[in-house]
């Protein structure tokens, strides 16, 4: 039976790309794990062997460090539309490309009680992400985000009035900890993305959106009477989308990172939720995407 080939693409993953800028009084350090994926006229190089359409995944490699050394800009997603560019004026071929960057996070020392100018500790194992893709003759995708920022709270989180059968064993609480590794990603709005393509005034400072989302997320989590993962989470998008017009929806995944309450009677001790055991396996998965109304 004839077989044909429905879809494909190919790409480079983990280049990894160490970035540092340098100002007259100090130094910028960025770290960024960077993927190229592109799809377009290459079924004959799965059917014939024929590799006369393909750009090799080392020139790949070879780009994103070329088009790193020469960009200006300032925020993963600025950078990943400039290499996207790059590689589909250069390969009409290719009907589109997709860039995915991941950056760790480095923090500036502090030495003396100032943050020293050029020396760097590597932060927490928070990412921030980025997916920028773009067809052929037409307008990019951006999507943002952040992924494994690890939050727990001590107080204000409960769990109660949960359906309850003969193989429930876990006990209704109304203080518990609330431990999660936050991932979250926000599409931009296209009518903003063409804005800032039609003029420099509306450019989108993609670092600034994403430390405010970061930031509001954080203090509703922080701030926020729980009843439960599902309703912290939806608070938490909420206030996203309300702090900027530049998304329509966002997408959290909360997994419930579970603390249990370690059984001191049989020492003759009480624990009033003091002494826990972290787990992280099994632990619950609570996602949802929210939309402006």
């Amino acid at each position: 039976m004839p077989a044909k080939l429905h879809t494909n693409r190919y790409g480079k993953s983990r280049v990894r790309l160490m970035r540092l800028t340098k100002h007259f009084d100090h130094h910028d350090l960025d770290e960024w794990t960077v993927q190229i994926l592109l799809t377009g006229d290459f079924e004959t190089a799965h059917t014939l062997g024929d590799n006369s359409k393909i750009l090799p995944t080392d020139t790949m490699k070879n780009t994103v460090y070329f088009v790193a050394r020469q960009t200006k800009s300032t925020s993963m997603e600025c950078y990943a539309q400039e290499l996207v560019d790059y590689i589909l004026t250069r390969n009409p071929q290719v009907a589109s490309a997709e860039v995915i960057i991941e950056s760790t996070l480095w923090k500036r020392l502090t030495v003396d009680g100032k943050p020293f100018p050029t020396a760097f500790m590597r932060g927490s194992d928070e990412r921030q992400t980025t997916t920028v893709a773009r067809a052929q003759n037409a307008p990019f995708t951006i999507t943002a985000g952040l992924d494994r920022l690890t939050l727990l709270k001590t107080s204000n989180s409960a769990f109660t009035g949960y359906i309850k059968d003969s193989l429930t064993t876990l006990p209704e609480t109304t203080d518990r900890l609330f431990g999660t590794a936050l991932k979250a990603e926000w599409p931009y709005a296209p009518e903003a993305i063409a804005s800032a393509a039609s003029s420099p005034e509306n450019a989108i400072d993609f670092n600034k959106v994403r430390d405010h989302i970061r930031d509001v997320m954080i203090t509703v989590f922080a701030k926020h009477d729980s009843l439960s993962v599902q309703q912290t989470l939806y608070a938490m998008a909420e206030a996203a989308l309300h702090h900027t017009t530049l998304i329509d929806e966002i997408y959290l995944l909360m997994p419930n990172k579970h603390n249990l309450l370690v059984d001191l009677a049989r020492f003759g001790q009480e624990n009033p939720n003091h002494i826990f055991v972290p787990t992280d396996e099994p632990h619950g998965t609570i996602e949802a995407t929210i939309r402006r109304a």
